[in-house]
């Protein structure tokens, strides 16, 4: 029976009960209790239920009440037809509408609905978003974005997401914001906007701040250090030994007066101007060369920090921890800057004006956190317990989870995060911040679109797509991260439900399917160590090379490449053991293993996708394809490692079948490729990639023609097959051996 009612919800044939009639009642009106109404109301016409004002068959009654069900919680309560959902505060009311609000759209009528309460897991659940103007770094994959950015409309949707999925802060991240914002009263030249470009601005930021107010998420300005506007530096305070145009981040910090006062001003102005701002967030590092870790802190106290006291009313804080940029080479240990640290924080917590608890951030795994979800390294390699024992009181780590990983493809691996989340149960934690630096999720420039595709023509891929922006293609990634954040008993039927709501009941499978071959970046960057940005890009298997720049991952390098994972082995430990007669234990996941769970997980993918049928739901056609392309990546990594096995043994021993074996291995990897570029090449535009437009050796214009596509790297990838085949030891090597 319970099939029927879904078959013919999707038919469009609904059942009676869902022309019943509902009436919303507000207990606690205001712009969040009224955003809750307005989610659910949507759910319930398109439910086909018909709203009154008067009297009805149903009423669903809104209510804020303090206490239980507390801070960011609801309960959703039914005694026959009246239904009650009571938020602890206007965030858990609107929480409870939407999980109201998605049984609505999941075909669950108000007859079954069920009582529940949902209590958050952790305080922060934030988005790290990288503005499109004045960006940290510079390239066309960025530029691309800014008239999307500037649309309101575009913010709407994005925080719309942000709630749906219960995100409660929203960061801001570029170089210098205050010209877009404000024009300083005492530096009006600064800003390089005529009155009516700088009121479009204004608009901009007001409307992104009101409408994250309305949803109950939280704002927050991140600018990096030292930067000023060159505008203010040609009307104010040209230093030609500092001066800095172009906003390069590793330059001498200017520390002069005026830029301090110019600095503290614009604090002050942007949150007096912007009262639906809730915070600010320290940087330091970028453009703060030659100063010690106490100059950097004493430079945050007088500039930010004291804008903020000025301002005259409390306001949120992020402090991000430094690291490397702030030790060595000025003398100064990691412990000691550790050290430094913690008392600022714990200074900041118990400012009268700073309302906490202070965010103290971390980067989990460096740049790379989609990988292990052990904690390796942060920022700058080792971490001492300093920030952790004794257990702070004015403060709680977060830890940001930079994806600069996987951009194109979709990604979702319920388990990866559940386990992320249960490394990370200490006291001491407070939340996370998830985004990237080199990726804007606001234009899609991905998905082609009939029109040109590379160097290949137009191409007809069938009728439209379901999304416009380029987070919406990432939905399920925003959707396990966000709800499990919140709760991570969350049940994988709740994903489950979203495939089949989008695209019928044959999807179902498409959450296994994503969780089994989309593990295959976690895999990669589990076994390939890496530090910043550029060093690992698992969505097109690249990587530095010996020059340092982003090339295809070869087999040569998986030989000389630790793992980051400590129980992952690499190629030449497990040869060097195996050979000597050792054996590993089951903790360890050595070259074989890891190759054999690649290839079990990626070809049951496979087999789940083969009896969906996309035709006619172009929309359903890509997400089958990003499935297809994960498993493709995987079993050609599966390949590769078996080859790098193959090929040091071969250097070790002289062994001939060895050699031959590689090369075997080495072009099935290439087959696989084969097949992710067939996939892919009708699909996907060539896609501009920052980790591209900074190679070494090419001026600005040349690296920003630079296009990623899978097609392009195949003769690397058919190179690396060719290399290794033409191989051969010297015959006296072979006989050392």
């Amino acid at each position: 029976m319970k099939t029927l009612f879904v078959l013919l919800c999707f038919a469009g044939v609904l059942p009676a009960a869902f022309g019943q009639s509902v009436v919303l009642r507000q207990s606690n009106p205001g712009p969040q209790s009224r955003y809750a109404a307005e989610k659910l109301a949507e759910a319930l016409q398109k439910g086909r239920y018909s709203l009154k004002t008067g009297s009805a068959e149903y009423e669903i009654r809104l209510e804020v009440k303090a206490g239980k069900p507390g801070p960011e919680g609801y309960a959703i309560d039914r005694r026959g037809k009246k239904i009650t959902i009571t938020g602890g505060d206007g965030r858990g009311l609107i929480y409870g509408s939407l999980s109201l609000a998605e049984d609505l759209k999941n075909s669950l009528p108000l007859a079954q609905i069920t009582a529940r309460t949902e209590q958050p897991h952790l305080a922060l659940r934030a988005i790290k978003f990288d503005l499109p103007w004045d960006t940290y770094r510079h390239s066309e994959a960025l530029d691309l974005h800014y008239e999307t950015c500037r649309d309101t409309l575009y913010w709407k949707a994005f925080l719309d997401m942000m709630a749906e999925n219960r995100f409660n802060a929203l960061s801001l991240w570029n170089l210098h914001p205050y010209p877009f914002m404000i024009r300083p009263t005492h530096f009006p030249a600064a800003t390089p906007f005529d009155d009516r470009q700088l009121k479009e601005w204004q608009a901009l930021f007001r409307a992104i701040f009101q409408m994250a107010k309305e949803r109950a998420i939280d704002t927050y300005l991140v600018p990096f250090n030292i930067f000023t506007s060159p505008e203010f530096s040609k009307a104010y305070h040209f230093d030609p030994k500092l001066n800095n145009p172009e906003h390069h981040h590793f330059t001498d910090g200017d520390t002069a007066e005026i830029v301090r006062r110019y600095t503290r001003q614009c604090v002050t102005q942007v949150l007096q101007e912007y009262p639906e701002l809730t915070g600010f967030g320290l940087t330091l590092g970028e453009a703060m060369g030659g100063m010690t870790p106490r100059q950097r802190e004493d430079w945050m106290k007088a500039t930010i920090l004291e804008g903020m006291r000025l301002a005259g009313r409390k306001t949120k804080l992020i402090h991000r921890i430094p690291f490397s940029s702030t030790t060595g080479s000025l003398g100064v240990t990691s412990i000691e800057t550790e050290k430094l640290t913690r008392q600022s924080i714990e200074s900041e917590g118990a400012l009268p004006f700073i309302e906490g608890p202070v965010w103290a951030d971390l980067k989990y795994n460096w740049s790379h956190g989609h990988s292990t979800p052990r904690l390796v390294k942060v920022h700058g390699g080792k971490l001492y317990d300093t920030y952790f024992n004794p257990l702070p009181t004015s403060y709680k780590v977060t830890w940001t989870v930079r994806n600069e990983d996987f951009f194109c493809l979709r990604w979702g691996v319920p388990g990866f995060v559940r386990a992320h989340l249960a490394a990370n149960r200490q006291p001491y934690v407070g939340g996370y911040f998830l985004g990237s630096e080199t990726y804007i999720p606001a234009k899609d420039y991905f998905t082609a679109t009939g029109g040109p595709v590379g160097t290949g023509g137009p191409v007809d891929t069938g009728g439209p797509v379901d999304w416009k922006y380029a987070f919406e293609r990432q939905w399920l990634f925003y959707k396990l991260w966000g709800r499990l954040l919140y709760n991570p008993a969350t049940p994988d039927a709740v994903f489950r439900a979203e495939f089949v709501r989008r695209y019928g009941p044959p999807a179902a499978s498409l959450l296994e399917a994503y969780s089994l071959a989309s593990s295959t970046p976690l895999r990669l960057a589990s076994a390939f160590d890496f530090t910043w940005d550029f060093s690992l890009y698992s969505e097109g298997m690249m990587g530095f090379d010996a020059a340092k720049n982003v090339s295809y991952i070869s087999v040569e390098q998986l030989l000389t490449q630790p793992p980051l994972d400590p129980d992952y082995v690499s190629v030449p430990d497990y040869v060097r053991a195996t050979a000597a007669g050792g054996q590993f234990g089951p903790e360890k996941v050595t070259p074989p293993v890891l190759a054999a769970l690649l290839e079990t997980d990626c070809r049951k993918a496979l087999e789940l996708v083969r009896p969906i049928d996309p035709a006619g739901n172009r929309s359903l056609l890509y997400e089958v394809a990003d499935v297809k392309v994960w498993a493709h990546l995987g079993l050609h990594l599966a390949e590769k490692l078996r080859a790098a096995v193959a090929l040091q043994t071969y250097r070790t021993t002289g062994q001939e079948d060895r050699h031959q074996e590689a090369v075997r291995h080495l072009k099935a990897a290439l087959a696989h490729w084969d097949e992710v570029v067939s996939v892919t090449r009708p699909l996907y535009n060539d896609m501009p990639l920052v980790h591209l437009t900074e190679q070494k050796g090419r001026s600005w214009e040349e690296n920003n023609r630079l296009r990623f596509h899978w097609e392009k790297l195949r003769p690397l990838v058919a190179k690396d097959a060719a290399r290794v085949e033409a191989e051969r030891f010297p015959r006296e090597k072979k006989a050392e051996n």
